[in-house]
């Protein structure tokens, strides 16, 4: 059934791994009939529940299909990821609030900053064997997170926050191991921790941000790392409060062994005030990214963390792409030593359009969260039905299984380009399609 090929593993986590390896590796082709669960668990002598585990996982990655009785197979197109293709098409015509993309009219202008770093390019030729960071933005970036409380530690410059996460979380963990992951959550990372091999521990989130009792209990039960957004999460808008850290550091300090990882992709358009986690433990990282506030093309976030950590991440790096171009860098120093984005005004626009959605629902019986970034989170009790009544009334919304694990269904709307006079028929649109589904009589 799998020619030469023995998938191997004991964990969940490594049996998938083993599977989407020999997929990524051509030694396992599309369309090929995997093991019944029951045969792979006597051959790998794992139990049953396991090997299902696996399978789930692989499905979930869009590496395999299960079809009832015929069984488990290779998808003849295998994704990358799963979650990708749980999203809207969007027909022409209707609204779009499910891409997730900030306000095209909220970014600066690049032309001008661009043109300056190739110009100070021209004069300084970055070349190889040069420092991999600008020393300019990483006084900039330095300052700007003393400000906030940010412990001190080197920095590094990587492609974005997810570049980051993989990065650090390769640095320390191997295959099997497990991380705890907001549930709900960025659907990339959900997807990103187990193409690592690593398993996904789900943690809860309120409006303040991970709920301590479930970290608490995703860390005794052995979860190795935790990844945390501190602000404006997605999907749920949630921020890190002052209580809430100060207890998320108590449970920190009971298990100081784990590898802390801080996204904080809000910098530059929410008001929010940081309450950074980092430093309770002995490894950590703090990620804080340009690409919402100046250009999701800006693929740049500044890295910073306890030594050994940054040290393992500057070392692959330099065995990968060796650094981030420092032309990009410099463009964003001229963006932030320009002001190029009044933070203030940006904040208080996407802060407008989502409270007054929140606003408007409430009036209407529907609660919603949303207390910092793009994203309104609404619990709803059939998001598959409630997607596509909302389509079908002119309104593209995220369905919230690209967003969870075990929490209940929700729909997440960006409220980046929403208008005010859109919020009241959107509202409406909404609590109606919540309410019972219309009855249908045929004669």
């Amino acid at each position: 059934m799998l020619g030469g090929y023995r998938i191997k593993g004991r964990r969940a986590a490594e049996i998938a791994a083993s599977v989407e390896s020999a997929v990524g590796d051509g030694e396992l082709e599309p369309g090929q009939l995997l093991p019944p669960m029951r045969e792979l668990a006597a051959g790998l002598g794992v139990n049953p529940n396991t090997v299902a585990a696996a399978y789930r996982i692989l499905r979930e990655r869009g590496v395999i299909e299960t079809a009832g009785r015929r069984g488990s197979r290779v998808r003849s197109a295998p994704a990358t990821t799963g979650r990708d293709h749980i999203r809207v098409d969007v027909p022409e015509g209707v609204r779009d609030l499910a891409s997730g993309n900030p306000d095209p009219a909220l970014l600066p202008p690049l032309a001008t900053a661009f043109a300056a770093a190739a110009a100070q390019g021209d004069r300084e030729p970055v070349l190889y064997g040069d420092v991999a960071v600008e020393p300019e933005l990483a006084r900039l970036a330095r300052a700007a997170l003393d400000a906030d409380g940010v412990p001190a530690g080197p920095l590094a410059v990587v492609s974005g926050t997810l570049d980051a996460i993989e990065r650090v979380l390769a640095a320390h963990l191997k295959p099997g191991d497990a991380v705890a992951v907001e549930d709900p959550g960025w659907g990339s990372t959900l997807d990103l921790v187990p193409a690592l091999g690593l398993r996904t521990v789900p943690v809860g989130v309120d409006d303040e941000g991970p709920i301590p009792d479930d970290v608490g209990g995703a860390l005794k039960a052995g979860a190795r790392a935790l990844i945390v957004t501190v602000r404006a999460q997605n999907p749920t808008g949630a921020a890190v409060s002052a209580s809430r850290a100060g207890a998320l550091r108590s449970v920190l300090r009971e298990h100081p062994g784990t590898l802390l990882i801080e996204d904080d992709h809000g910098d530059g358009f929410v008001d929010v005030s940081l309450h950074s986690l980092a430093g309770v433990t002995r490894h950590w990282a703090f990620v804080r990214s340009v690409a919402k506030a100046y250009g999701p093309d800006l693929r740049l976030a500044v890295l910073t963390g306890d030594t050994v950590t940054v040290d393992r991440v500057r070392g692959r790096q330099r065995l990968g792409p060796g650094w981030v171009s420092r032309i990009l860098q410099r463009a964003v120093v001229r963006l932030w030593t320009d002001g190029a984005v009044d933070v203030g005004a940006v904040a208080a626009a996407y802060d407008t359009r989502r409270t007054t959605l929140i606003d408007a629902l409430a009036r209407r019986g529907v609660a919603a969260h949303g207390r910092s970034g793009l994203n309104v989170w609404v619990p709803v009790p059939d998001e598959t039905g409630v997607v596509a009544r909302l389509l079908h009334a002119g309104w593209a919304v995220a369905p919230g299984a690209r967003f969870r694990m075990g929490t209940p269904p929700g729909i997440r709307i960006t409220v980046s380009l929403l208008t005010a006079k859109e919020t009241g028929p959107l509202a409406g649109a909404v609590a109606a399609a919540l309410g019972p589904a219309p009855v249908r009589s045929y004669v």
